[in-house]
């Protein structure tokens, strides 16, 4: 594995004082975005192609929902790169109201469209893709928050694929329910997901008031101990976190027995949301990568356009698989060790 900078010299500045972050303008200021957060504007003819098979079977994804700047390169795949896709379950309305969300909101959204999980493995079945990302809204006013129309549609999945598609389901905390949590990860997925979002001190600044770091991580914690495999999250910078708060955090999710953590810098959605406090320079989400490695995370994802789903499927496919099937031929190392072997062979490519 590179060496990066030592994780003190990272946390007391010594190596990204004058690159770590630009000031966000203020709430008046018309300032330009970094020249690293440009995106080209989506296109090809695999992304018209799901994005018409999405309107014919009315579904909804959260690349849409939430105005990822990602979607044209995770939708249209291409030479050397994995297609993926991230479908919303459960409707477009949330029951909460994170403050850094585009999605919708309300007390009382529509009831579930029974047809879904149908609808949804069809779609996936047709188009032909690698990975698959599942996400919802929470719904709060359900019993189950929707777990078992979670469980179905991945299981669906499977079935109308033979098992070829991976799986990768990003859920709510089902607020902390066991049952809940053990519908979805008995279910057959391949990842279990599950967004803290931002470090301990900012959750009830960034999220809503029902969710919480420690709810947030029994629920990874439980996945793990039902026996999934992969269990992943996700970390926003640009938040008002501190250095020593990101690094702690890490800390706190691999002792949870997180496998997998992708950072990405917050993007207000508008004018109504929260506000930006800096853009992290990708010297300083390189720098975080390596720190995060050093810890034993089995992958780590971490720039300024990375998003939970971002190009899941190509980093999954290439380094977690990989990894694995390196293990199974030298028959002796460990899964996270043939992890990091993938992740140096892919870097090198």
């Amino acid at each position: 594995m590179a060496q990066g900078p030592e994780l003190g010299d990272f946390v007391t500045g010594k190596e990204l004082t004058d690159v770590y972050s630009l000031e966000a303008p203020g709430y008046k200021e018309r300032k330009r975005k970094p020249d690293w957060m440009k995106r080209v504007i989506p296109g090809g003819d695999k992304y018209a192609d799901i994005k018409a098979k999405l309107r014919e079977l009315k579904l909804h994804t959260v690349c849409e929902e939430a105005r990822c700047p990602n979607m044209g390169e995770c939708w249209g795949g291409g030479e050397g790169h994995t297609a993926t896709a991230t479908i919303m379950l459960m409707g477009d309305t949330c029951t909460r109201g994170c403050r850094f969300c585009a999605v919708k909101t309300s007390r009382a959204p529509p009831p579930l469209d029974p047809m879904e999980p149908e609808n949804v493995s069809k779609a996936i079945a047709a188009w032909g893709l690698d990975y698959v990302v599942l996400t919802s809204v929470d719904r709060d006013d359900l019993a189950d928050g929707g777990s078992k129309h979670i469980a179905q549609t991945i299981q669906l999945l499977k079935e109308k694929t033979a098992g070829r598609i991976l799986v990768e389901a990003l859920v709510p905390d089902f607020q902390g329910n066991m049952d809940s949590i053990r519908q979805v990860a008995t279910s057959g997925l391949d990842v279990f997901a599950h967004n803290v979002e931002t470090v301990p001190r900012l959750q009830s600044v960034v999220r809503d008031r029902r969710a919480n770091w420690e709810q947030s991580l029994s629920v990874l914690r439980a996945a793990k101990e039902l026996g999934v495999q992969i269990t992943k999250t996700s970390i926003m910078l640009g938040c008002g976190e501190g250095k020593e708060e990101v690094i702690e955090s890490f800390k706190l999710l691999r002792d949870s027995g997180v496998d997998v953590v992708t950072l990405g810098q917050y993007m207000r959605p508008t004018k109504k949301h929260m506000a930006v406090s800096e853009f992290v320079t990708p010297a300083a989400f390189e720098a975080y990568q390596k720190a995060a490695e050093q810890m034993g995370f089995l992958y780590v994802a971490s720039g300024p356009m990375v998003r939970s789903s971002y190009r899941a499927g190509e980093f999954y496919l290439k380094n977690v698989l990989q990894g694995r099937r390196q293990q199974q031929q030298q028959g002796g190392s460990s899964s996270s060790e043939a992890g990091a072997s993938a992740v140096q062979e892919a870097a090198a490519a």
